[in-house]
Formats: structure tokens, C-alpha cells, sequence
């Protein structure tokens, strides 16, 4: 097994921040990015950027941090560590311990989110690291995943038959799919398909339009976010933002109009999005979201139709691990966990009106 050291990232490592978290193990994930980084240093957070060493590998990982009264500083390492197996996470997790001590950077907890399967074996090595599991905070801690590598004829015929039949009625039909330059027009347009939708089929509130524009701003900035949208009598009807980050695709936003005449018009979307994904070296399709793989078929969950519709190109659902805590001062987390939490996330709401995390 492994050993790690942790340490802060170097300038130069910095720099080449997207490569390096592209060529972890796990080939990282979107909310490791720089772009995400750039977006979450105006909501609420600062960042670090962490190297894992072991004599094995290094794991590039982005680390979100906030700071409270009393208590120090809280670490969330978003979809992260990304470890070769499950079973170097203890490892990686107790170089970070014995980095925040060595260096005094006063952290009272490291919150992480490793993209590992959920499966017993699994839950089994993080219990057993002293790591306390806690709600999970990303949509896609259960997704559906398509593996894209196939040729394009190929892959179309592998896909669940519900999207496959959808696709080909509507390219029949004569459904067109644009791509539209990231101007604040397209920007406005895709933020009210999304508020639409979410109005019309969940129980959620979308995010403020600056923090999606910058989101948006910050990844087509770096030539990684890509709009798609369909018209129907001149108007849009179908909206998705997706992005490539090295070989890995995401359906990160979407939004449709309630009513419309296309049939067909979002699978197409997606379908267009997918192949070009492909020619940019993408080798896996993330639709980002769906209701657990034991309430797929729940009409209560609130996600109930998203994961419908994405299931209809991915047949099965993964369950990722979610989150878990990791107190580095005990007395300090217990304070955390039974009143300072609820009560920053309340005061950092009503001070700001946008999400704590």
C-alpha cells in the first residue's frame, strides 16, 4: 500500500492545473478545474490546490476552504481524492492530517467526495478510516455514465431503446441542432429554459444568472463548455450546456420549454453533444444527475424525470460514495456538526441569498 505526503501545489503545477488533474487516476472531474475554481473564489470560498505524492503516482486535487469564527478553517476536497483504488484514500487522507498539523493551517475537518463505486467493500474501507458519512451535496452522486469510445453507428445501436428511437425519429423528422457562441444573449436564453424546467419539474431553486454566467464564461473561456440548443418557430426550445474535460464529457445545465411540437428535440441535443465530445477525445458521457439506482423508478423522487429521460441513452445508474467528514479536531467538528454548520449556512444565506456550497 502506499504512503502519501501532501503539500501545496507549486506555481508551475498551477499553471498546468487542467493537465495535471486530467492525468490522475480517475482522470478528474469538472469541480477540479481551474474554471471552477475561478467560479467558486466569488461564492464564498477560497482555494487551494493539493499534491498527494506517493512513490506510485501524484493526485492533483482542488480544495475548497472557508473559514468560521472559533472554529478555523473547514477543507471540502470536491469530488475528490481522486485515488487509483479506494483502498489509498486512508493513506492520502492521513498525509493531509499530518500536512494541516505540520504546517499550522489551523483545519478543523476535510470534507471529501472521491468518485469511488458505492458497493460494501467500499463503505467498508472509508467507515473504517474514522470517516463519517454525511449528506451528499452534488447531483451527481448518482448519474447515469455512457462509455462513448464506439464508433458512432455502434453506439447508437447500444443505447437504450427509448433514446435510440428518439434520436432517429427526430433527425427524420429534420430536427436541427445548433451550436451558438457563448454570447450573453445565448447565456440569458439557457438560464430561463433552466429556471423553467426546474419550476415546472422540481422542488429545487436554480442558482442565481451571474453565478451561471460566470460558470459558463469561465469554461467556454478555456474552450470546455459548449451550448446546444434547438428552435422551434424561431424560438428556443431546447437548451444544454456541456463540457469536455479531457476524457471525460459532462451534461452539466438543461433546460426545455414545457410545451413544444419536435419530438425527439432533446435527445437529439444530446446526441449531437455526444459525438462531438467524442471528437474532442472524450471516452465516457456524464449526464450529471439522476435519482439513486434503488429509486430510479420512484415517481416521489424529485429527480424522477431527469433520471427517465437520462436513462433512456445509459441503461444503469451509478452510485458514487458521496460524502464524508474526516475531524481533525474533535472537539471543534462536534461543535460544527450540532449547531455551526446550520447556523453559518443560515447566516451566509440570508446575508448573500445564494447557496452555502
Amino acid at each position: 500500500m502506499p504512503e502519501f505526503i501532501a503539500r501545496f501545489a507549486t506555481a508551475a503545477e498551477i499553471a498546468q492545473w487542467d493537465t495535471l488533474v486530467t492525468g490522475n487516476p480517475q482522470g478528474g472531474n469538472i469541480l477540479q478545474s481551474a474554471a471552477f475554481a475561478a467560479v467558486k473564489k466569488n461564492y464564498g470560498w477560497d482555494t487551494q490546490f493539493i499534491a498527494l505524492e506517493s512513490a506510485d503516482y501524484t493526485s492533483y486535487n482542488l480544495v475548497l476552504e472557508k473559514s468560521f469564527p472559533l472554529l478555523g478553517k473547514l477543507w471540502y476536497l470536491i469530488k475528490g481524492p481522486d485515488a487509483a483504488a479506494v483502498e489509498h484514500i486512508p493513506a492520502m487522507l492521513a498525509a493531509l492530517d499530518s500536512f494541516v498539523k505540520r504546517a499550522r493551517l489551523n483545519v478543523f475537518a476535510v470534507k471529501i467526495e472521491p468518485d469511488v463505486v458505492a458497493t460494501e467493500a467500499s463503505r467498508a474501507v472509508l467507515s473504517q478510516a474514522k470517516l463519517i458519512k454525511v449528506p451528499d451535496l452534488q447531483p451527481n452522486d448518482s448519474t447515469a455514465l455512457l462509455d462513448i469510445s464506439p464508433e458512432s453507428n455502434e453506439l447508437l445501436r447500444k443505447l437504450h431503446s427509448r433514446g435510440r428511437n428518439a434520436v432517429r425519429r427526430a433527425i427524420r423528422e429534420g430536427v436541427e441542432v445548433v451550436r451558438m457562441d457563448p454570447t450573453e444573449s445565448t447565456m440569458r436564453t439557457m438560464y430561463q429554459l433552466m429556471v423553467g424546467t426546474i419550476t415546472a419539474k422540481s422542488t429545487t431553486k436554480a442558482r442565481d444568472f451571474e453565478y451561471y454566467r460566470q460558470f459558463w464564461s469561465e469554461f467556454t473561456a478555456r474552450s470546455q463548455g459548449h451550448f446546444y440548443f434547438v428552435f422551434e418557430n424561431n424560438v428556443a426550445s431546447v437548451g444544454a450546456f456541456v463540457i469536455n474535460y479531457g476524457s471525460k464529457a459532462t451534461y452539466k445545465d438543461g433546460g426545455s420549454l414545457q410545451k413544444r411540437n419536435q419530438y425527439g428535440d432533446s435527445h437529439l441535443v444530446q446526441w449531437v453533444a455526444i459525438n462531438d465530445m467524442k471528437e474532442l477525445g472524450a471516452v465516457e458521457y456524464d449526464f450529471c444527475g439522476t435519482p439513486p439506482s434503488d429509486r430510479l423508478k420512484d415517481p416521489t423522487h424529485p429527480h424522477h424525470g431527469l433520471g427517465l429521460f437520462k436513462t433512456s441513452f445509459s441503461k444503469t445508474v451509478t452510485d458514487f460514495v458521496g460524502c464524508y467528514d474526516l475531524p481533525l479536531s474533535p472537539l471543534r467538528y462536534q461543535v460544527w456538526t450540532k449547531v455551526g454548520e446550520r447556523v453559518f449556512r443560515q447566516l451566509y444565506t440570508r446575508r448573500t441569498g445564494k447557496q452555502f456550497y
